[in-house]
């Protein structure tokens, strides 16, 4: 691993130079603590036109980019199933890491993945860009100050992930067991999973049912409703579908002191005089109920995102700032997506946490009978303007305000 010290900039390489791996280019190529030493991608073209563009090396396969040397760090942007082999790799060579989301496909290869790093000081995050987000840092802040109490129920409505077939006609790998390992849930729910437990922890219990190719020709999930069963007495639910239009995005969170609900730049936050629970013991009318206040909070933005990940990536390395999204939390959101897929296709109530062996042979057996042949049109060229590298990720990766 390269020395950094508290000045010098933090040489990294992109691998997978598709629209996401191209934006983080851009947003690397910009900074003031980190430059961009190298991109690669197995389509040449790609990674030539990324290293013209911004004046970094060019690779075609990931090993040749790590044995290079001249990198102090990597971000991983290729396609789901090649996180956990590029990570261990890079991590055996002694570099720091940031992998996009999700960290891994299954819990037993997030933990391949983690076993693989050196030593406490090489720094491996994952790329949970909605931990950035003011709106769901204050859900947070007021759960953990108590301003709700007791966490009683929640319920998240995230049906504004519409996509039309041409959206997973795609690319080859999307929406496939083999090649992305789900569909809503591992693709566009997987910032919201790493997000519920963030705010309310891991459940013990998980029920959910799950659409197959419900509303597209396609072999995994488009359609997702789950029941989560705290340990605690907590109880949430989870929607979820790229099938409707024009959907919501509305989270509610209760507790025995009040409410919060977060729908597009507003939350709404409920402060009851009085626990529900301590009124209901000592209440001498029998439809008493608390007094309360409400109050609203509006944002104007949703945070810097992917920037300030990268950005903490690069500082962490530097001068041991704490990361926002650790790798290791990374496997929190990946168990619960599996669990809900596991409890849908064996139609029982899974308990966590979850059997991991059992998991990756049930798809090991989903990949086997793919059979799915679909023709694919190209998604995204060798090159983007910036223009058009913003167009691309406002719609695919929108915090949907």
């Amino acid at each position: 691993m390269n020395p950094v010290s508290g000045t010098q900039p933090v040489a990294i390489g992109v691998i997978g130079i598709g629209t996401i791996g191209s934006y983080h280019c851009r947003t690397i190529a910009a900074s003031e603590s980190m430059v961009l030493a190298a991109v690669c991608d197995s389509i040449p073209g790609r990674a030539d036109s990324a290293a013209e563009r911004y004046g970094a090396q060019a690779f075609y396969d990931h090993v040749s980019l790590l044995q290079s040397g001249i990198c102090d760090a990597v971000v991983i942007a290729t396609p789901h199933y090649s996180h956990t082999p590029i990570g261990i790799a890079a991590l055996e060579t002694g570099l720091h890491v940031l992998i996009e989301k999700p960290l891994s496909v299954h819990i037993a290869d997030c933990r391949r993945l983690l076993a693989a790093r050196r030593n406490e000081t090489q720094v491996c995050a994952i790329m949970y860009n909605q931990r950035t987000d003011p709106r769901y840092r204050a859900v947070r802040q007021l759960i953990r100050s108590g301003a709700i109490g007791s966490l009683q129920r929640f319920t998240w409505i995230i049906t504004n992930w519409y996509r039309p077939e041409l959206y997973y006609q795609s690319s080859d790998w999307r929406a496939t067991w083999a090649g992305e390992g789900g569909g809503v849930l591992m693709n566009q729910c997987i910032h919201q999973l790493d997000l519920l437990q963030w705010l309310c922890g891991m459940p013990a219990r998980v029920r959910a049912f799950c659409g197959l190719g419900k509303y597209h020709a396609i072999e995994v999930e488009d359609e997702v409703t789950a029941c989560l069963e705290y340990a605690r007495g907590l109880t949430g639910t989870l929607q979820a579908t790229t099938g409707e239009y024009p959907g919501t995005n509305r989270l509610e969170i209760a507790g025995d002191r009040g409410r919060l609900i977060l729908e597009g730049s507003t939350l709404q936050i409920t402060r009851n005089d009085t626990s529900t629970l301590q009124l209901s013991r000592e209440a001498d009318s029998i439809f008493a109920v608390p007094g309360s206040t409400t109050e609203e909070m509006r944002f104007d933005d949703h945070g810097d995102q992917h920037k300030e990940i990268l950005e903490n990536f690069a500082e962490a390395i530097m001068c041991n700032k704490p990361l926002i999204a650790p790798a290791g939390e990374g496997i929190h959101a990946v168990e619960l997506a599996n669990a809900m897929l596991y409890s849908a296709l064996r139609n029982e109530t899974v308990t966590l946490p979850l059997d991991s062996q059992a998991y990756e042979t049930l798809l090991k057996i989903l990949i086997d009978a793919s059979g799915q042949n679909r023709k694919t049109i190209p998604a995204i060229p060798d090159s983007l303007s910036d223009s058009d590298l913003d167009t691309v990720i406002k719609t695919r990766w929108r915090s949907h305000p």
